[in-house]
């Protein structure tokens, strides 16, 4: 399946080089001199990575025929996919395209008929991911995706079950 596993953001000096927000576990798989990538919006050809290298804790890369400031800035959100086998993840890990458009309901509503919102994005953080989530009447909120708060995902089902503490969702 392919995935995003990166955007890229603001050019890093004049040679070309992009800062990029990654979105895999495994940026060493994806992101090193030679690899191919499909862009979203598509490019003729995808990218192929000249160089790839970590300052300050932000992926740099370098990508062939985009040798100046100018054509890395082209470059700014281009989203970089990969493709990636969904039979080699654990069972308690989800790539942020199966979770994304899944609608949210309470874990006490076990028929399914009162739903709270759908996910609209996924915030990646170093101790844990947010699912932004939007209500029905269009306003956002965030919750951590913990198991403790999130406990069931139903990807085939299209659905997540959480089990907010009270005040996390704006009653109206």
């Amino acid at each position: 399946m392919l995935l995003t596993v990166g955007r890229i953001g603001r050019v890093h000096g004049i040679r070309g080089e992009v800062t990029v927000e990654v979105l895999t576990d495994s940026p060493e798989e994806r992101f090193y001199p030679g690899a191919q990538l499909t862009t979203e919006p598509a490019r003729a050809g995808g990218l192929t990575i000249s160089t790839a290298r970590w300052h300050n804790s932000t992926l740099l890369l370098g990508f062939i025929g985009f040798d100046d400031r100018n054509a890395g800035e082209s470059l700014r959100n281009v989203q970089l996919l990969a493709e990636v086998d969904l039979d080699d993840v654990d069972d308690d890990e989800y790539h942020i395209q199966q979770l994304m458009g899944l609608k949210v309901f309470h874990l006490s509503d076990l028929q399914f008929s009162n739903e709270i919102g759908e996910i609209s994005g996924v915030i990646t953080g170093v101790a844990q991911d947010l699912l932004e989530i939007i209500k029905p009447d269009g306003k956002e909120f965030l919750i951590p995706f913990v198991k403790a708060l999130v406990p069931k995902v139903d990807i085939a089902g299209g659905r997540i079950l959480i089990d907010p503490p009270g005040g996390l969702i704006d009653e109206d």
